[in-house]
Formats: C-alpha cells, structure tokens, sequence
C-alpha cells in the first residue's frame, strides 16, 4: 500500500501529456520537469540526478518517465540495502511500458498495475512470488508487519519450489491469494500477536493490535515497554503505538520512546489522577481488561489492527520556514519536506502561493501582511489541535520575519496547549545573502544588517544604528529601504552613510533576486539615489575596502576582502 504521494519527474514535453494521465491516477501528484525543456509542469528542477537522489532519499515514490537505465544508473549510489527504498517505477515517454523497478517492499507494483490499468497497457512485473501467487508475502497490507525479512525470503523460495502451505490465525486478504495450500502443509504462515520464536518453516505476520498505555515518569520507558510486551507474551511487531496523557505531551522521554520502538506516538485527554489502564481502556475498549504492568505501563490487545489516527490525537507541529528568494532551486530539502507533510500553511498571501503547489488536501490561510501576531496565534491555536502548521515567510524566516513574531506569541502565552506544541524554526536563504551571492561577496567580511522601516522602531534608533554602524565601517543591507508611506527614509539614511564613506564606495541594488524578472546592478554610493530604489529592492552597501572588477561576460563582480588592515602575506 503506497502511503506517500509519488512524484512524476519528465525530461521534456514529450512526456508531459503521459504524466498528466498518470497524475490524474494520483490527483496530489507533482510533476517535476526540467526547467528550459519541459513548458506547463508543476515544479522545475535543473539537474536529473540530484532531484531524483534527494526524492529517493526523502522517501519519495519516483514515477520516472524515461528510459529505466538512467533511472538505474542515477539511484545507483544509494541501493544500499532492499527493503528500505521508496518505490521507483520508470514508464515510456509515450504510455506503452510500466516498469517497476524499486520498491517491492514498498506497494511498487501495485503502483506499477494501477499506472498500467489507467494507461490501458500491461505492467512488466517480474516478482516471482506475486506472479506465482496474486501477493506480495513479504509486503503484508497497511495495519501488518513482517516478523524476519530474511527469512521470509527463504520462504516464499520454498513455496516457489512447490511445497503447500497452511494458514493459522485471521488473514483475510490472503483469502484472494491462489496460494496453494494444505491444512497438512509443513510450511506455516502464522498471523496473530503472541511472541513466537522465529523459524524456517513458518512466516510470521503480525497484526498490529496491541496499544501500550505509558506514562513518561518509568525509567528507561523504551526498555520497559519490550520487557512488558515479552513477559506477556507479546511480539513488539505487533505494537501500533504508545499512548499517553496530553499533560506529557512536551516530555521528551516519550518522543524518543516512540522513536525508538518505531511506533506512532498518540495523547488523550485525562484527569490529573487517572492511571494508564484508563487510558489504555479508553483507547481500546473491550471486554477484558488492559494487562497492567506495575503504575506506568499498560497494554491493550485489539482483535484487529488498530487505525492509529483515530486513538487520541498526535503532538501537534508548528513550522516557521523560509522559502528562500523565491526560486525553488534555493529552498531548501528541509523546508521542502515540512511543506509536503503539512496539513494547514499561514502566511501573507503572496508568499503562500510562493511555496505552492499544494495538494488538495492542505489548507491554505492567506492574510495581510500586517497581520503577524494574528497569524501567529492562530498557528498555535492549529497546531495545539494535533495538526501540522507550516508558517511561511520569504527569505529566511528569522530576519526581519515570522519566527520572531511566532516566538513573541509563545512568550506572550500562558496556554499550555501551546507550549505542548512541537516548535521548530527552519532556515531559508535571506534577501540578503541571496543578492550578495548574485555579485559576488559583497558581504564577505564583517557587515550589518538593518531594516529602514519606522513602524515598528523609532528613526531615531534607525539613524543612531546607521550612524555607529557606518562609523564602524561595516558592510551595510538594508531591507524595506523604502515605500510610498516612507518616502523620505532612504535619502536621510544615505546622507548619513556618505558622513563615512567615499562616493566610490560600492553599491549592490538586487530588485526580485531568485524570482522571475530579477535585476542586479553594481553602481557607486556617489550614484545612488532613491528614486533607483523600491520596496523591492535590497540594497547593499560596501565598507572602505569593498572592490569591484570586470567580469568576462560583463558587468562587475563585487567582493570585501576577508582581511582588514594590511593584507596578509601568501
């Protein structure tokens, strides 16, 4: 069963309009094509390599249309060990092959026969036992585990050569499997949750129906959870995940508990008082009661496997990003990854739809972009419902932007729920970094970075700063330089810096860097005037011993030495 949404990556336009039949079988599918070769995909990328080893490597499903060597070739460095790859299919330019590569653990080819059916062709499956048998036994359904990976291999060997088989316990969709079975059978496939020792004739599948109820206050929780699980006879195969009050939400014991056992980590409401039996009855109400293990522990069987999402509610997640300048080259693999698990995305309209596309299922809350604190509180308030907030700002999140205002809000807060909440600040490429990176390093040794904006602190702390700032001959940035409601700051501050600087001094103006219609210029302090200048634009100051010279293919590159003083020798 394939749990995460694929990605669709085409080399050119002549694949596009197979994709678009293939995204029609997964609507929250992206296509990525190559940017100056595919026109209309959702997302571009500029190198094929590096974006199909990063989507490898997030565990991303590949439905690659293009031949299967380069695919093969490409993902090549990174088949380390089978049974832990994402699916990887390749499919013909044109539709007419469906080739399943990686991932028969993971559902590829039952991805491989929906792509196929939707494209009125055949899939070229070549897994022995599921040709033989309608099943993958090694890859049980949503909601089973797979006791021994190794030795299910020899298994399925030993049904390949013909031996029969016999079922124990509730498996029912090995009822549509042409398995050839036998009631006499000396192999075994054994489906229940009693911890069994593992042996050659037997597979060993377990429903994942058991519940532990714990509490964050037992030492060495993980240890304590497989020691009661074993005294009651239980395999920690079976387990679906740990349970526990919503007044430890914040404990970090629990997080790495979970971790660890390789389980979901779910909370419920509960009086102070109550004890982890209630929980764990509450969770799984049946008519036997929870095994109790000493005051921390308890454990619920279920008599099916248990669907996590509807026990209790997760930790919810609050995200601050940065997109970056805006290109999707310059965001980076962590804030990608946030964005894609998010269910609910805030942030000034114009932004939001910066870190699209999104999937159908995602809420997007566009505000003004006056509207900070309110929107921050709101995340807080989402995230404090189990969900997973991403909060969306340009460049990086922490300059001039919405971590400060998010973190103000925590500050300001005495609702626990949201303290409880999992707070994480992403980076991203700043403005400035972004538009220094275009010239060269203009920024490359000591600098300041100021925001010339009045709403929120007085001019006269503005021009104090840009006064000892200039003084200290410091490399300058100025964000929000300038505005139809500030129209006069930009001139004032830079009769301010020319007290200290020489008019030769260099001068960086990048308007939109990393998004379409971006412009650079490299022009002089004694040149600069405000009327060259927009809300837009990021304006970079050099120090004294800021240089500029030509570049091959024009233009001028922009640097400040590492040194200050005299040049160091060698």
């Amino acid at each position: 069963m394939i749990v995460k949404t694929p990605a669709i990556v085409i080399l050119g336009n002549g694949s596009l309009a197979t994709a678009r039949r293939i995204q029609q079988l997964f609507p929250d599918a992206l296509i990525h094509g190559l940017a100056a070769r595919v026109e209309g995909a959702d997302l571009t990328y500029t190198e094929f390599g590096a974006t199909l080893r990063q989507l490898y490597q997030q565990d991303t499903p590949i439905i690659a249309l293009c031949a299967a060597g380069i695919v093969i070739r490409t993902l090549a460095p990174l088949l380390l060990e089978k049974g832990v790859e994402p699916p990887v299919l390749a499919v013909a330019e044109d539709g007419s092959a469906v080739v399943p590569l990686l991932g028969g653990l993971g559902g590829v080819n039952v991805m491989a026969r929906e792509i196929a059916a939707g494209l009125g062709i055949a899939a070229a499956i070549t897994t022995s036992g599921e040709l033989r048998f309608g099943t993958c036994l090694l890859n049980p359904p949503s909601g089973y585990a797979l006791g021994d990976l190794e030795l299910g291999k020899r298994f399925v060997s030993d049904l390949l050569s013909g031996q029969h088989v016999r079922i124990e316990g509730a498996a029912p969709w090995l009822a549509q499997a042409q398995l050839p079975e036998d009631e006499h059978a000396q192999l075994a496939i054994h489906v229940g949750c009693a911890e069994r020792e593992p042996a050659a004739n037997e597979l060993l599948i377990y429903p994942r129906s058991v519940l532990v109820a714990v509490s964050a206050t037992v030492p060495d929780l993980v240890n304590a959870v497989r020691a009661a699980l074993h005294n009651a006879g239980i395999a920690v195969q079976a387990l679906a995940c740990l349970l526990a009050s919503d007044r430890e939400m914040a404990n970090p014991a629990l997080r790495e508990a979970a971790w660890a056992l390789g389980v979901p980590l779910r909370f419920a409401s509960t009086a102070a008082e109550a004890e982890v039996s209630e929980l764990a009855q509450q969770a799984v109400p049946q008519l036997l009661p929870p095994i109790s293990v000493g005051s921390g522990i308890a454990i619920a069987v279920a008599a099916q496997p248990l669907d996590v999402q509807q026990i209790g509610r997760g930790r919810g997640r609050l995200a601050v990003i940065g997109l970056g300048p805006g290109a999707a080259e310059l965001m980076v693999p962590a804030v990608k990854a946030e964005l894609a698990r998010a269910n609910d995305v805030l942030g000034y309209e114009t932004y939001v739809r910066m870190a699209g596309p999104f999937r159908a299922d995602q809420v997007l809350h566009c505000t003004d972009n006056r509207e900070e604190m309110q929107r921050a509180r709101h995340a807080f308030e989402l995230a404090a419902q189990g969900r997973s907030v991403v909060v969306v700002s340009s460049g990086d999140p922490g300059v001039f932007a919405m971590a400060s205002a998010v973190l103000e809000a925590l500050h300001e807060s005495s609702n626990a729920n949201w303290h409880a909440v999992e707070l994480e600040i992403l980076p991203g490429v700043s403005a400035s970094l972004a538009t220094a990176a275009q010239a060269g390093a203009p920024l490359g040794h000591d600098f300041c970075v100021m925001s010339l904006s009045d709403n929120l602190k007085p001019w006269d702390v503005i021009e104090k700063r840009l006064d000892l700032a200039s003084q200290a001959d410091l490399a300058l940035a100025f964000y929000n330089p300038i505005s139809r409601s500030r129209p006069w700051q930009l001139g004032r501050a830079l009769e301010i810096v020319r007290q200290h600087r020489t008019p030769e001094t260099p001068v960086t103006l990048g308007r939109d860097i990393g998004r379409p219609g971006q412009t650079l210029r490299v022009i002089t302090l004694g040149e600069l005037t405000p009327d060259q200048v927009d809300m837009r634009t990021m304006v970079l100051i050099g120090s004294s011993t800021t240089c500029t010279f030509p570049r091959a293919d024009g233009g001028s590159w922009v640097y400040t030495p590492r040194w200050y003083g005299v040049k160091p020798s060698g």
